[in-house]
């Protein structure tokens, strides 16, 4: 359920693109990013810093992008938005020596080393994404980018979590019967 949460204003940005364009999409993913912090308001769930951020920078880069009639704005929003969530989590480790990853999987007891390569492959992720939404953005069609802005960056997350739960299987401790 959290999943379909998450993805909602996404998913409604590539149908209203598919059948308006990009300035009814951007219109819509703004009114649904608000929409999904209002829904976890009001159904009492939380609303994670991800989603205020998210809002934030889809309110930003989206209005941009509807006063100024110029798409290159919202281009750019997904490539800002990994590239804060790659520098939240380098600082938090460089900076604070934290590994911000270990707050937000609250209940997996990982050692150190584990939870520091952990981090900096998120964070290398984050980059990567960051870099391939401008490149495909700026070199590509318009069309071309939001598919890969949506069915890319949904794939590519959903193989990385994967292989990252992969290698965090070895470290769970089943408890005996």
């Amino acid at each position: 359920m959290q999943f379909l949460v998450d993805y909602f204003p996404l998913v409604l940005f590539f149908l209203a693109f598919k059948w308006q364009g990009i300035y009814v999409a951007t219109a819509v993913a703004i009114a649904a990013s608000v929409g999904q912090i209002a829904w976890l308001h009001f159904s009492g769930r939380r609303i994670a810093p991800v989603h205020w951020l998210s809002l934030a920078i889809i309110a930003i880069f989206g209005g941009a992008t509807l006063i100024l009639h110029d798409e290159t704005f919202i281009k750019w929003k997904p490539t800002v938005l990994y590239a804060l969530f790659g520098l939240t989590l380098l600082v938090g480790r460089v900076v604070f020596g934290k590994n911000l990853l270990a707050g937000l999987m609250k209940g997996i007891e990982l050692p150190d080393p584990v939870w520091a390569g952990l981090t900096w492959a998120w964070v290398a992720f984050f980059g990567f994404m960051a870099v391939a939404n401008w490149y495909v953005a700026f070199h590509y069609p318009l069309d071309t980018w939001v598919n890969f802005k949506v069915w890319g960056g949904i794939g590519l997350f959903l193989a990385f979590a994967v292989a990252q739960g992969a290698v965090l299987a070895r470290y769970v401790v089943e408890e005996a019967p």
